[in-house]
């Protein structure tokens, strides 16, 4: 979507409908947000527009990603007024992994704390030195994890497909688990661990408690398809993902993604929603 498609009448008609009516239909035992990259391109034209439009959409939390680091404290503030008029929430940031390296974590923890945020979360680090690195990597996390903790913030990791993918036989994300504290969350990419061609099932049951938060991003392996597919028109069984992540991995809020559709991004963003809905209520 180009700035000027991305118009006023476009947010005014996304906006009409309160978003508290909204929520009340069909509503999620757990929150279901929006991980803002879905929006990039309208993120960047209008902020504070898109953040409107969204929860005008329903969605009852968001999940900003990098560029809010170069927000000043002025502009962190402001987004946070608006969520709290919106009624709605940022459980999670989504991070450079230098974001929480020593030269720019307090900075993290600062406009994170600002937001009102749990979770400082790395997007994944493509780590390619062997099973050491990834240890490496696990090490760092502890070690933010500390430095977070005093203020009430904790970190996370969020996986892709070279997480799932086995190196000498383990797959890194095993690594990650084995080797961080318990409290580091593990967030789940679903699309990108189908994508591997592993089970997101499986490994919610198999780290019961850590996986409190789900990218809901959708996969199909039909040629030209891939993540460009809706919610519900690819290969995830939801059904049973929702249910491992409520009765076994910690759930505590989904974040519904789209990397691109056939559609507007706000037109997308609201089609997944609607099917997360009747999926979930099914």
């Amino acid at each position: 979507m180009t700035p000027r498609a991305f118009s006023r009448r476009c947010f005014l008609t996304f906006t009409a409908v309160l978003p508290f009516a909204l929520r009340a239909q069909g509503a999620a035992r757990i929150p279901v947000g929006l991980e803002l990259y879905s929006v990039r391109n309208a993120l960047k034209v209008d902020p504070m527009g898109t953040v409107r439009a969204v929860a005008g959409l329903g969605y009852q939390c968001v999940e900003f990603y990098a560029p809010y680091f170069d927000w000043t404290e002025s502009q962190t503030k402001d987004m946070r007024k608006l969520m709290d008029d919106l009624g709605i929430h940022c459980y999670s940031t989504h991070n450079d992994s230098s974001y929480l390296g020593p030269d720019k974590i307090s900075r993290a923890r600062d406009l994170n704390l600002i937001l009102g945020c749990k979770y400082l979360v790395i997007a994944s680090s493509h780590e390619k030195a062997g099973a050491d690195g990834w240890k490496a990597v696990a090490d760092s996390l502890n070690l933010a994890a500390e430095q977070l903790e005093p203020s009430g913030l904790k970190a996370g990791y969020h996986n892709h497909q070279t997480e799932f993918t086995p190196i000498d036989g383990v797959r890194p994300i095993e690594i990650l688990a084995k080797n961080t504290k318990p409290s580091v969350m593990l967030q789940l990419d679903v699309g990108t661990c189908i994508e591997a061609g592993s089970d997101p099932v499986a490994w919610i049951r198999s780290n019961p408690g850590r996986i409190r938060s789900l990218h809901l991003k959708e996969w199909s392996p039909e040629a030209g398809k891939g993540y460009t597919v809706l919610f519900g028109e690819g290969v995830a069984n939801w059904k049973a993902i929702f249910e491992a992540a409520e009765s076994v991995g910690g759930v505590e809020y989904y974040l519904i993604e789209q990397e691109g559709s056939r559609f507007s991004e706000l037109e997308t963003a609201k089609k997944c929603l609607d099917a997360f809905r009747s999926t979930y209520r099914a």
